[in-house]
């Protein structure tokens, strides 16, 4: 596999975090894009970019599109650049304003890509989302699921547009429910905390059937597709691993913790009846652990030290 040098946006997201550090583990050398300065991040953001000090170098102050990013873009002969970052703040929300999100997402792309291409790049990977139109597999019509879904839409859209302009090859990795350590406060750590606390864990939509992935495995599988992609065309990856309800990975997730911590797991399964989003999304690539050398169990381990950190759990 090629080693390269590698721009990359969205080092700070959970699963930026994880892909950054496989990147490199794979042999090639990153420069992270960070949107602000050092000291306005906190939390689990922090915490994630103190994970890969010394891993990556950090440019700071520099949001995608932006001067000092054109600046950066210019000043080194990238291989590859990883576009992960996007506008998620309300992401859940109804009145998410998806057109100014992929304004955000794409902002000042033609400068940047001809940028990048100065300076030797012809290769793009960008991060889309199951929850996009058009993507995955399930309940037909496949229609974004939300104002961010749509969000993602126009951002791969434009990506496409401006990539084949300049003569960049657009790859384009599709991302399901990944989950494990460094997680934003979301599902998993909803059951953690309840078990915590001495209740069982309610599951309000148990029916939904979803395509999770540990977040350790998903990153393997980036890393590779990216040292794969050519210098033209069109590629895509929808990576899949655990096709379930909702409900039956409630119950997955609770016996591996049970086995590794002492909690009692308990579940409350209510019976869905209205299904606001589509009953089934999944992605369509069935990811082999052993391609990797990836061990699930080594990963049920991580993230039951992970929560018993962060939680204040006892190991068995």
């Amino acid at each position: 596999m090629e080693k390269m040098r590698i721009l990359f946006t969205g080092a700070s997201s959970f699963t930026g975090m994880w892909f950054a550090e496989k990147l490199v583990e794979a042999g090639h050398t990153i420069t992270a894009a960070i949107r602000r300065s050092k000291e306005s991040y906190t939390g689990l953001r922090a915490a994630r970019l103190a994970r890969l000090t010394g891993v990556c170098e950090f440019a700071w102050n520099a949001p995608f599109g932006s001067a000092a990013f054109l600046d950066l873009a210019k000043s080194a002969s990238f291989d590859l650049l990883c576009h992960h970052a996007a506008e998620v703040k309300d992401y859940k929300s109804p009145d998410f304003d998806a057109a100014a999100a992929a304004a955000a997402n794409s902002h000042n792309i033609g400068a940047a890509l001809s940028a990048l291409r100065q300076g030797g790049c012809r290769r793009v990977l960008l991060t889309g989302s199951v929850f996009e139109a058009d993507e995955g597999a399930g309940d037909t019509p496949l229609r974004a699921f939300s104002p961010y879904g749509l969000s993602k839409v126009l951002t791969a859209q434009i990506f496409r547009f401006h990539a084949g302009i300049e003569g960049f090859c657009l790859g384009k990795f599709v991302i399901a429910n990944p989950f494990g350590p460094y997680e934003e406060p979301r599902f998993t750590e909803y059951l953690m905390r309840s078990w915590k606390d001495g209740k069982p864990a309610r599951v309000n939509t148990p029916s939904y059937v979803r395509d999770n992935i540990p977040v350790s495995l998903l990153a393997c599988a980036y890393a590779r597709f990216a040292g794969q992609l050519p210098e033209s065309g069109f590629r895509r990856f929808n990576p899949s691993y655990y096709v379930e309800a909702q409900g039956a990975f409630a119950q997955r997730f609770a016996r591996e913790m049970a086995a590794r911590l002492k909690l009692d797991t308990a579940l409350d399964l209510a019976e869905q009846t209205e299904f606001p989003e589509p009953a089934m999304r999944i992605n369509t690539d069935r990811v082999q652990s052993s391609d990797f050398h990836w061990s699930e169990p080594a990963f049920w381990d991580e993230t039951a030290r992970y929560y018993a950190e962060r939680l204040d759990i006892a190991a068995r």
